[in-house]
């Protein structure tokens, strides 16, 4: 086991999932390479008197079931999955899979559908467990990031065990300004977005739920957003990757979206009604984390990005969207990439992925490291 692994598993038994005496935690794996993790968190498990269960996935089996899967057989997977989370208090999941695009060649009416009937027990986990999700340094995750092994888990260890408590302080007056705006405007290259996000809760992110952390998030009025956005960072959805997604939006719905496989795109959006409204806004603000990697769990912390996503929103910012989708989208506003402004109602207090207002500037990279 890399030693780095028992302060990571120190830290989403203790501090994420803040396991107490009797607790049932339910950790779930795909990958052989994070089992010396699993096994330390096992017993970090049982050292805060909390009762482990284990499941192992992979994607390979998860592909065959898709291809052939039909809605009764769906529809069952999901009421076991609610059966098992129903009775626990946390949930923990560490995913190492060898391909992260094993389901690319799985039509796109069966990852729907399958997006669709888990979505009860993917909303259970989320709204009624404590829950942390994390990636695994494997070679998968090095290619993605284009970078060796070894130097990939260096990054990966610094990005997944920083203070976060620290920067959780650093947060609260970013959530207390969010909590008081309406409007918003966004722009940047081929960006011009104008929503409001008044009376919806503003959430801070500091390594409570996923690993690695590093934002704070809200959510639009649902039928407040209109203008245009152009995503900068390639997005790896259903096995796919897609890149240059340009979004028309109306009156908060997609009313035109265009990618690298524009008919591939609309599919995803039409899952169901809420798929074209969105139901996320957030910054990220991870200061190790500065590149993307098509892996959403890191590319939506980059250092001075922001994330727009279309989809279902959370129980803890509710804006009333419900959908089987929620894909968060990234744009990098520093700039090397192009730069960007942000304003609450028309004071503006981040410009070229750095917050700009004094009590704002702790959450600037130099800061949180």
């Amino acid at each position: 086991m890399d030693p780095r692994d028992k302060k990571l598993a120190d830290l989403l038994v203790n501090y994420s999932c803040k396991v107490q005496k009797d607790e049932k935690v339910l950790i779930e794996y795909e990958g052989t390479e994070c089992v010396p993790l699993i096994q330390q968190i096992v017993r970090d498990v049982y050292r805060a008197g909390g009762k482990p269960f284990v499941n192992c996935s992979d994607s390979l089996i998860t592909r065959e079931l898709l291809l052939r899967a039909d809605e009764e057989q769906l529809s069952y997977m999901n009421d076991y999955k609610l059966y098992q989370l129903r009775d626990v208090a946390a949930y923990i999941a560490v995913r190492a899979g060898a391909n992260t695009a094993e389901l690319a060649d799985v039509p796109a009416e069966k990852l729907n559908l399958y997006s669709k009937k888990l979505t009860p027990a993917t909303d259970y986990r989320v709204d009624k467990t404590k829950w942390v999700v994390l990636r695994y340094p494997n070679a998968s995750m090095a290619q993605l990031a284009n970078t060796s092994q070894e130097s990939f888990a260096n990054f990966f260890y610094d990005v997944c065990t920083l203070d976060y408590a620290k920067m959780s302080r650093a947060m609260d007056p970013l959530k207390a300004l969010m909590e008081r705006t309406d409007k918003v405007r966004i722009q940047g290259p081929g960006t011009d977005l104008t929503f409001s996000i008044r009376g919806i809760p503003a959430v801070k992110c500091a390594g409570e739920c996923n690993i690695p952390d590093g934002e704070l998030y809200t959510a639009p009025v649902r039928e407040s957003m209109n203008g245009v956005i152009s995503y900068n960072t390639a997005s790896q959805e259903q096995g796919f990757t897609f890149e240059n997604i340009r979004f028309e939006i109306e009156n908060g719905k997609i009313i035109k979206a265009a990618a690298n496989d524009t008919e591939r795109i609309n599919q995803l959006l039409d899952t169901d009604e809420g798929a074209r409204y969105f139901g996320e806004f957030s910054f990220g603000f991870n200061p190790y984390i500065l590149e993307p990697m098509k892996d959403t769990l890191f590319d939506e912390k980059i250092s001075g990005s922001f994330h727009l996503t279309p989809g279902m929103c959370y129980e803890d910012a509710p804006n009333g969207n419900k959908s089987a989708v929620h894909w968060d989208l990234v744009m990098i506003q520093r700039p090397e990439y192009g730069g960007g402004r942000v304003w609450f109602d028309d004071v503006l207090i981040r410009e070229d992925g750095r917050f700009v207002l004094p009590e704002l500037e702790s959450l600037n990279p130099e800061n949180l490291k």
